[in-house]
């Protein structure tokens, strides 16, 4: 099943979740998670592509952090 954009008004398919850490003052947005969480939420990719945070918060992007390094990887 596929899971839609939690931004009221969208229904565009979910690409990214994103959770706060209220002590760090931070929102990670990561690749969408294999499964919902109550305490995450889920966007589509314009809504995470433009997602802000309050002044003095961090946002770490970590959806292409995660590359397979198979790619990298070369045989001597």
């Amino acid at each position: 099943m596929t899971r839609s954009c939690a931004r009221p008004g969208c229904g565009d398919p979910a690409s990214a979740t994103f959770g706060y850490d209220y002590a760090e003052r931070t929102v990670y947005l990561d690749p969408l998670s294999e499964e919902a969480h109550p305490a995450s939420y889920d966007v589509c990719r314009r809504h995470a592509d433009t997602l802000s945070v309050p002044k003095g918060w961090h946002l770490i992007d970590q959806r292409r952090a995660r590359t397979s390094v198979a790619g990298f990887l070369t045989a001597p």
